[in-house]
């Protein structure tokens, strides 16, 4: 039977761990390596419900984009969210692996499957990775679109191609040719694609002062939602990993939802 170990490996051709941010928590957080696995569960974000669901579906692996935990735990008791949950997996021999900042820069990962709903051309990184082994990744995405568009063209794609869209944007009324792409909470990018003279930076979420910042670039903005920039990408995960391991049930979690609602 599959190990662990042997999914590790995939993910670190699919998504190198050397492109992880300083910061990040990436990589097989709990679990054995050298465990069987049968059942693999993808998701966004760890949560009750991606939890119980992984209990219920008897899963081995979770794959979770954001790592559980990100910083660093005292102790792991049921007395707190993140505490029980660990206790949870663990209890039911459920391993979790977290790419994040790696499946988010990978060649094929979240910004790269944005460029390619764009149809991107010339994609490069925004901020080239200064590890040799990732030559010509880094974080981000900046590329041209094939014959220049207005946002309402764009929005209308995106919309086709990635779930739960709720777009909202600054700058709105411009032409628009060259796109910086940063899933997620990407803000922090948005110097750095101005300076590669972006038209229009697109981001998941982001603060009212990197909107004020884009307007006063005179840069469009568009934030599409933290779920929606990439939870598309752990159903293409799940499908990937499917392919891969013929031998392994595959799924992205049927529970997980965006919490941000909109109020009409």
């Amino acid at each position: 039977m599959t190990k662990i170990a042997e999914i590790m490996d995939w993910m670190q051709q699919v998504a190198p761990l050397e492109l992880s941010e300083d910061w990040d928590n990436t990589g097989l957080l709990l679990g054995c390596r050298h465990a069987p696995v049968g059942k693999i569960q993808t998701c966004l974000t760890m949560t009750p419900a991606t939890v119980q669901e992984a209990i219920e579906s008897e899963a081995n692996l979770i794959i979770s984009h954001h790592p559980l935990p990100f910083r660093p735990l005292a102790r792991i008791t049921s007395d707190t969210l993140p505490g029980k949950m660990l206790w949870d997996l663990a209890s039911h021999g459920i391993a979790l692996y977290s790419p994040h900042t790696a499946w988010d820069s990978a060649r094929l990962g979240i910004n790269a499957l944005l460029a390619e709903a764009l149809e991107l051309q010339n994609c490069q990184a925004i901020v080239p990775s200064l590890n040799p082994q990732c030559e010509g990744l880094g974080a981000g995405r900046i590329g041209e679109l094939p014959k220049p568009a207005r946002l309402e063209e764009i929005v209308q794609r995106l919309n086709a191609k990635i779930p739960h869209c709720r777009p909202r944007g600054v700058n709105l009324h411009k032409p628009l040719s060259r796109v910086a792409i940063a899933c997620g909470s990407g803000g922090s990018l948005l110097p750095d694609a101005i300076r590669a003279e972006c038209d229009l930076f697109l981001t998941g979420e982001a603060t009212f002062h990197t909107c004020l910042e884009s307007e006063a670039a005179e840069v469009t903005f568009l934030m599409l939602g933290h779920y929606a920039s990439e939870r598309f990408a752990m159903d293409h995960l799940a499908q990937e990993l499917g392919r891969a391991f013929a031998d392994i049930h595959t799924w992205a979690s049927k529970r997980e939802s965006d919490p941000v609602q909109t109020i009409l």
